[in-house]
């Protein structure tokens, strides 16, 4: 025996196919921006980080160079002072105060 459907059944069941379909390119369309819009919004955010990443590089270094010029001069002439307090000849003192003074002219 067949089974027979109502006509409002199969009519609300077609509709709700066609809006279905109807709405498929419009939400396609609309992923399609979300992902874009992300992935530019992401490589943005990706440059700035590098940009900001290389200043820090260049800052790092900057202050490494300066911390290294300032600590030859200091080293030299603790080194010289120590010799100086250590000295027991005369002849040890002439040559500190040469290289004191061999220092200073390299300035």
């Amino acid at each position: 025996m067949a089974d027979i459907v109502s006509t409002q059944i199969t009519d609300a069941v077609t509709q709700a196919n066609v809006k279905v379909l109807g709405d498929s390119p419009a939400m396609a369309l609309s992923n399609l921006y979300q992902t874009i819009s992300q992935s530019l919004s992401l490589s943005a955010q990706n440059a700035v980080t590098s940009q900001q990443q290389t200043n820090i590089i260049h800052q790092t270094t900057t202050t490494q160079g300066v911390s290294l010029l300032y600590s030859v001069d200091t080293a030299a002439i603790g080194s010289a002072t120590g010799k100086v307090i250590r000295a027991e000849t005369p002849d040890t003192l002439t040559n500190v105060i040469a290289v004191v003074n061999a220092l200073k002219d390299l300035k």
